[in-house]
């Protein structure tokens, strides 16, 4: 698979990464194409990959293009590829609110293109994804975009409409369990705990409960209960997080950059 990926910043690179550790193409096979000089030596130390300031020419030298710039750069970066994009090419962009319809666009008619939501995790490979096909991209497209953005978490189809839905749950999300586990923290201190102990206790914690959520396949709930015995300690902390309108206050964050993403997209 010859790949392109326009974008050397961390989720450019991350990508590369988790490719080429997959085995899904070897690093004479990706081309990266990067403005600045010193994220182009990094990536090709880090990596072995071929790096350019050139975005067509990396497009030229491939057949999967990633678009991973930040969302303001896109009309610039596309103009710049759209002469060397053809109908054999597949793009993929990881800009967060630029729609299918803005990608195609820009690009000769008929492009393939997938738009996907990425998230941060997917830094040390334990990313949480979805992407949506655009109108010319085909069943095989989607399978290319699922083995990409699987290379570094899980990666799940859905329809574009949810897609910023998907940005206000796991895009957004790891901000809000980094929040989680700091008050956590903070309470572990609170009640006489080394800051470090109380910091580790807290992150493994959160890294263990997802784990069974996601190996055991209950539902949350049922795990919840599971550590609830009656009259026990578990209880009276659950308690106090329904005080705090805990769960309410998730929801709304969610619904609250849902909103934002739908705003940014021109929605």
């Amino acid at each position: 698979m010859a790949i392109a990926v326009i974008g050397g910043g961390k989720m450019g690179a991350a990508l590369i990464k988790g490719v080429l550790r997959a085995g899904l193409t070897t690093a004479k096979s990706v081309h990266a194409a990067e403005p600045v000089g010193a994220l182009r030596a990094a990536l090709a130390e880090e990596t072995g990959v071929r790096v350019t300031s050139d975005n067509a020419a990396a497009v030229r030298a491939a057949r999967v293009v990633i678009l991973a710039v930040k969302p303001d750069v896109v009309p610039a970066a596309l103009a710049q590829i759209k002469g060397a994009f053809t109908k054999d090419h597949l793009l993929l962009s990881i800009a967060a609110g630029v729609t299918i319809a803005k990608l195609e666009a820009g690009l000769p008619a008929g492009a393939r293109v997938i738009r996907a939501m990425p998230n941060t995790p997917a830094l040390v490979g334990a990313g949480a994804a979805s992407f949506a096909a655009g109108s010319a991209a085909t069943r095989d497209d989607a399978s290319v975009a699922q083995h990409v953005l699987g290379a570094v978490g899980v990666a799940l189809e859905v329809p574009e409409k949810l897609l910023d839905a998907v940005t206000g749950l796991s895009g957004s999300g790891p901000a809000y369990i980094y929040m989680v586990i700091e008050a956590l923290s903070d309470g572990g201190v609170a009640m006489g705990l080394p800051r470090a102990v109380a910091t580790r206790l807290a992150a493994q914690t959160v890294l263990g409960a997802a784990k069974m959520a996601l190996d055991t396949g209950l539902h949350p709930g049922v795990l919840k209960d599971q550590v609830t015995s009656p009259g026990g300690t578990t209880i009276e902390g659950l308690h106090a997080l329904e005080a705090g309108r805990l769960r309410a206050t998730l929801m709304q964050a969610v619904k609250a950059a849902t909103e934002k993403s739908k705003l940014l997209g021109g929605k």
